[in-house]
């Protein structure tokens, strides 16, 4: 009888066992956040605490979490750390806009990603897929290594490229990847300043030099924009009818600006793609070290993809979804949701306990610890795709998972995200194996995103040779 080996754990921090100093705080913060937290985050469902005197409520009780994103959600406005790393990228885009101006991107935008919609982008999913693949076709019987990290950038760009913007991205740049490397690295991480709660105009040491990068992207959006601008001028018949030009067309006194269309644009562009070109690399590095979890996919795969149409990948292949769900939970693409309290509020768990959300506390809600917490995981820093599978995800609290948040903001684009990543797995694991090499050795690191430390060599093969 055959054995099934112990899970595999892939690499994460260690739990802290002792609090650290403020200049620990600071240290880690720079370097990697996800280190700093300790054994406390990854056991207890709620911790009140003090973060550079700021009260701060960490949160991991689903009901809580349910209570904050969705019951009340009006009370609770995005903390100050979250918009001064933020706005400086996306300014109005849908991740950082509120109020009114978010109610308007939020309705401008919502008719793209009905799961209707998102189903119709299949064909041009699998068209790009298959396009993307064959820079794998030249590898001889013993492999290639390729950066799996910046593959899976790429190759979600030009599935973004294409069924959001018809292939009508003007750029030039043929290392977009390392431009988005570039920008995350400068632009998205938490400097000192915004710990002190320094004014947006106090100089950010650590972003020096981002803001080169972000230029380079706005004009990308904006000639990309007025180029379609004139298309739209010259034969509205020849536009196409996809993501661009209907944000260009909510232009106007009662809709968006050209700002914010810009901003969102440059949200989709920068951020987009990003979050599931990371998970997609992070699955791809956790299944290459399972071999009967790849074996279960490949032959899932084998049997579905030469018969269905892309359109019914999702539903047909539960264990390669589940494999996808699995890595966004060890490593979920936005690790941190951060809130702040507008109004006094209060939430009483079931067994009665009450826990006091006064007026301007920050709440945070961390998907790194959530996902990996002991109250509500068995084996929680282990891969095991099954949790995931149709007949287990009763077992699973709404809100105990959260690779796409929850409630009123929750991600918009989550159905486009996963079918994109069932698609882009079915056509490179139908034809290709990705294996580790002496070299393969991740390490979670968060930016805007969970990314691996230094990339993500592989050794890419075509099956069967």
């Amino acid at each position: 009888m055959d054995m099934i080996p112990e899970p595999f754990s892939p690499p994460a921090p260690i739990p802290r066992n002792k609090p650290p100093s403020r200049l620990q705080i600071i240290r880690t913060i720079l370097r990697n956040p996800l280190e700093l937290w300790g054994e406390p985050s990854y056991t207890l469902p709620w911790i009140a605490t003090r973060f550079f005197s700021e009260r701060t409520l960490i949160v991991n009780d689903p009901g809580m979490i349910k209570h904050v994103l969705v019951d009340n959600a009006a009370n609770y406005r995005m903390s100050d750390i979250r918009q001064l790393v933020l706005r400086p990228i996306l300014r109005d885009g849908l991740l950082t806009a509120e109020g009114p101006v978010w109610k308007r991107s939020r309705k401008a935008l919502a008719p793209v990603f009905t799961p209707r919609h998102a189903q119709g982008f299949a064909g041009q999913m699998l068209r790009q897929s298959e396009d993307y693949a064959k820079k794998y076709a030249g590898a001889g019987p013993t492999g290639e290594v390729f950066d799996i990290a910046v593959d899976m950038t790429e190759l979600t760009f030009a599935i973004l490229a294409e069924t959001l913007f018809s292939g009508e991205i003007v750029s030039s740049s043929g290392h977009f990847a390392d431009d988005v490397n570039q920008l995350l690295h400068r632009m998205g991480r938490v400097d000192p300043m915004d710990l002190l709660r320094a004014p947006s105009w106090v100089p950010r040491l650590t972003r020096i030099g981002g803001q080169k990068v972000l230029d380079k992207f706005r004009g990308i959006v904006r000639d990309t924009m007025n180029a379609r601008l004139e298309k739209m001028r010259t034969d509205r018949a020849a536009a196409p009818d996809d993501f661009l030009t209907l944000l260009l067309e909510q232009a106007g006194p009662e809709g968006l600006t050209m700002e914010e269309i810009e901003d969102n644009i440059l949200t989709f562009i920068g951020a987009g793609h990003e979050t599931t070109a990371r998970a997609l690399a992070w699955t791809l590095y956790c299944v290459a070290n399972v071999p009967h979890i790849r074996a279960a996919m490949e032959e899932e795969i084998d049997r579905v993809v030469p018969t269905a149409p892309p359109v019914e990948w999702l539903d047909r292949m539960p264990y390669v979804r589940a494999a996808f769900e699995e890595a966004m939970r060890l490593y979920p693409p936005a690790p941190s949701i951060n809130r702040a309290a507008i109004a006094d509020d209060s939430w009483i768990s079931p067994s009665g306990e009450y826990v006091e959300i006064p007026a301007g506390i920050t709440v945070l809600i961390m998907p790194w610890t959530l996902h990996r917490h002991a109250l509500y995981w068995d084996r929680p820093r282990a891969f095991m795709p099954e949790r995931f599978l149709p007949e287990n995800r009763s077992r699973i609290n709404r809100f105990q998972y959260l690779p796409f948040g929850a409630g009123p903001r929750v991600c918009i684009g989550a159905t486009f995200a996963l079918q994109e990543a069932v698609i882009a797995l079915g056509v490179l694991m139908r034809d290709y194996r990705f294996d580790l090499t002496s070299k393969t050795n991740p390490w979670p690191v968060q930016k805007l995103t969970t990314q691996p430390q230094g990339g993500l060599p592989m050794r890419v093969a075509r099956r069967g040779v």
